[in-house]
């Protein structure tokens, strides 16, 4: 199993998740986050040996890159292609994740997902994205690598999509996030478990994943070279 959080976004608790995490989404500095952010954390993984995934989101630090906007397939591609490039130049990029907003509005519309994947041929590397959506079948078709996850932190609605955090129960405490966590590990459709860097008790959660994976003797491993 794997265990994914966001970082390198200038809030949160990127220190303290470091250590229970196999794979970093570090933010590329444009829905949020600054150069020197981002490069510190770069440094950070490699010295914790934590993998790094490109993590673009939308042009809109007001929002947090949370709103939706409507962009043009070619719009969307250059936009992506700008950020991954700017961090692959400080480190080698394992998979691209789309952040928040964006991230949603690929995995609902099959043009933007293989906008996303054409960029991740362009790099030569995978697509993270919920199974059952558009991101992980339009890296399919792409013949990328689909890293499937799931949130642990998370709860969902019926229909598979994350319940609004606006939501009453939105968001797990420790102990139903690691329950949850752990159901995932058991199941094959899903590669890697994301939690939020910038959830209250985060660094928490984190804790209690890594040492409810543990404790069941479920090992992790980087997405792209295996185990640690």
């Amino acid at each position: 199993m794997n265990i994914n959080s966001d970082l390198g976004e200038g809030v949160g608790f990127d220190a303290e998740i470091l250590p229970y995490i196999d794979s970093a989404n570090v933010g590329c500095g444009v829905h949020a986050g600054s150069a020197t952010e981002v490069v510190a954390t770069v440094r950070r993984c490699r010295e914790l040996g934590v993998e790094v995934g490109a993590h673009p989101g939308y042009d809109d630090r007001p929002n947090f890159g949370r709103l939706e906007i409507e962009l043009s397939v070619d719009e969307l591609a250059d936009l992506v292609r700008f950020q991954v490039g700017a961090l692959a130049a400080v480190a080698p990029i394992a998979y691209i994740k789309a952040h928040g907003a964006l991230y949603h509005y690929c995995q609902s519309r099959p043009p933007m997902a293989d906008a996303l994947a054409l960029v991740a041929r362009e790099f030569e590397t995978g697509l993270m994205g919920q199974p059952g959506f558009e991101i992980v079948a339009a890296a399919e078709r792409a013949g990328v690598p689909a890293f499937r996850e799931g949130f642990a932190d998370r709860a969902y609605l019926p229909d598979g999509n994350l319940m609004p955090r606006s939501q009453s129960g939105a968001v797990l405490p420790p102990e139903q996030a690691a329950e949850q966590a752990l159901r995932f590990a058991r199941e094959e459709r899903f590669d890697t478990i994301c939690l939020h860097g910038d959830s209250p008790g985060a660094p928490q959660v984190a804790r209690a994943i890594r040492e409810a994976l543990k404790a069941e003797g479920i090992g992790t491993r980087h997405l792209k070279t295996g185990p640690r």
